[in-house]
């Protein structure tokens, strides 16, 4: 394991979807993460990751996730890693090949789930979908997911290909939201409002996500 441990970017905001309003006429529990987590994105610490960084950016901000909970028994818990920490640790288990420390290359909820198992000893459960469509039926294991183990979750797809995170729930079935945190935004944060305002926060319906797509769910099964 790399023993580079990189402090996480002071600029980066805490717990932003933290304040947000629960979808209108939406019955039906609400959940949401427990715990703290930093908000990484785009370009958050130099790394210039338009256009192929967003999962890093999601894996990033699960790691800090774990980070915090880690705090709370450990004097000195990892920070998450760089995007280069990322590449050389997915070579370093022979997921990928050499050529792939340095490039643009993508990663997806599989890669993810084995980073934080590489970097944090965590396990994750891939939970597979063949469509959007199927996004209610995983409701209640999402909502159990959340009352059981608290973690965020990483979303990717394959025609959705723009990954995000989901830190809650509400409602159910064919009427259920999923709470989006974007890594996609580019530029300087300054307030958790405004990411909620432009929607890099936000409720999403089931029905918005693509029929077309398949996508993988990474759970991060972490045990105090």
């Amino acid at each position: 394991m790399s023993s580079a441990d990189h402090k996480m970017p002071k600029s980066l905001l805490k717990n932003v979807h933290e304040g947000l309003p629960p979808p209108v006429d939406t019955p039906g529990e609400m959940i949401t993460v427990r715990g703290d987590y930093l908000y990484y994105h785009y370009v958050c610490d130099g790394v210039e990751d338009r256009g192929w960084g967003c999962a890093y950016r999601t894996l990033q901000t699960l790691c800090s996730w774990v980070h915090f909970r880690q705090r709370q028994t450990s004097a000195d818990p990892r920070h998450p890693p760089t995007i280069p920490d990322i590449q050389r640790a997915l070579v370093e288990m022979q997921d990928k090949p050499a050529r792939f420390a340095g490039s643009r290359d993508w990663i997806g909820s599989v890669e993810v789930g084995l980073c934080i198992d590489y970097f944090y000893d965590v396990p994750c459960r891939i939970v597979h979908i063949n469509s959007g469509r199927e996004i209610p039926d995983k409701i209640p294991e999402l909502m159990e997911h959340f009352r059981s183990i608290g973690s965020p979750v990483m979303m990717g797809g394959d025609t959705d290909n723009s990954s995000k995170g989901i830190f809650g729930v509400c409602g159910a079935g064919n009427d259920a939201h999923l709470l989006i945190v974007d890594p996609h935004y580019h530029g300087t944060v300054q307030d958790p409002l405004a990411l909620q305002r432009d929607g890099w926060v936000k409720w999403q319906h089931v029905r918005e996500f693509k029929s077309d797509s398949f996508y993988n769910f990474c759970l991060p099964l972490y045990k105090q």
